[in-house]
């Protein structure tokens, strides 16, 4: 009896911290984004290339079903994640989810230039 709750436990914590590494990779993945973005030679090309590549250093997904937006110096990551073990869980408490449904993980990053005007 104890053995499922305990294993359960211990599975829950492996999916919080995964994705809470998958938070923080796309932290670090949407700043670096900002600051190409507002270099003065860049194009919205080269912050969602460098977007995807720091993504793809992370070990996570870069390909289209990752939602790269980039407006003026504010870029935003769109993130589909999924739990492995505990995605009907995660379902239950995230609102508006469908069941099987991937969360989607947000990051968003503002870059102040100011070098030009």
């Amino acid at each position: 009896m104890t053995l499922p709750i305990v294993l359960l436990g211990s599975v829950g914590a492996m999916e919080v911290g995964r994705a809470y590494q998958t938070s923080q990779a796309l932290t670090q993945a949407v700043r670096e984004g900002a600051r190409a973005a507002v270099r003065q030679s860049a194009d919205l090309g080269d912050a969602d290339a460098r977007i995807r590549e720091r993504l793809q250093m992370s070990g996570l997904r870069s390909d289209e079903t990752v939602g790269v937006s980039v407006t003026g110096s504010e870029v935003t990551i769109s993130y589909p994640f999924h739990f492995v073990v505990l995605q009907p869980v995660a379902q239950l408490l995230v609102s508006g989810s469908m069941v099987d449904s991937p969360i989607t993980v947000t990051a968003t990053s503002v870059m102040q230039n100011e070098a030009g005007s």
